[in-house]
């Protein structure tokens, strides 16, 4: 297993009249995350896409246990349980500034070809970079 945690402050944007973060900014909190993962194991999205690999999201589930605030700090992580195959998935729990859990969620990302737009295996050297960071 391997993660990573990132902040993110919640902006006054991301509330809505309730005075609540607007749940759909989860999906883009989770998208900060997953980024900032790959980013800490040593290659970005950019790199992923200039190779010729798209990784769109195919499933997403976020559960709300609290809400988040304007202005709060929220610690976003997301956990790499496996090594992926055809898919990646990737767990994330979010915590408010009193390390109390405010949302988990997970999303599933498939690996499509940019050339045909077709699913395909990740690519070998994803395979090796995930499995070193999850040994």
């Amino acid at each position: 297993m391997y993660f990573f945690d990132t902040k993110i402050r919640v902006s006054y944007a991301d509330t809505d009249k309730m005075g609540f973060c607007y749940y759909g900014n989860y999906s883009r909190y989770y998208e900060i995350a997953r980024t900032e993962l790959l980013r800490s194991l040593g290659i970005s999205y950019k790199e992923i896409e200039d190779s010729g690999i798209l990784l769109p999201v195919i499933t997403m589930c976020s559960n709300f246990k609290r809400p988040a605030f304007y202005d709060e700090l929220l610690t976003v992580r997301v956990i790499l349980k496996e090594v992926p195959r055809s898919r990646i998935k990737f767990e994330y729990e979010i915590y408010n500034e009193n390390s109390e859990i405010i949302n988990t969620g997970e999303t599933e990302l498939a690996f499509l070809s940019r050339d045909k737009l077709k699913p395909q295996p990740a690519p070998d050297y994803l395979i090796e970079l995930f499995e070193k960071a999850i040994s």
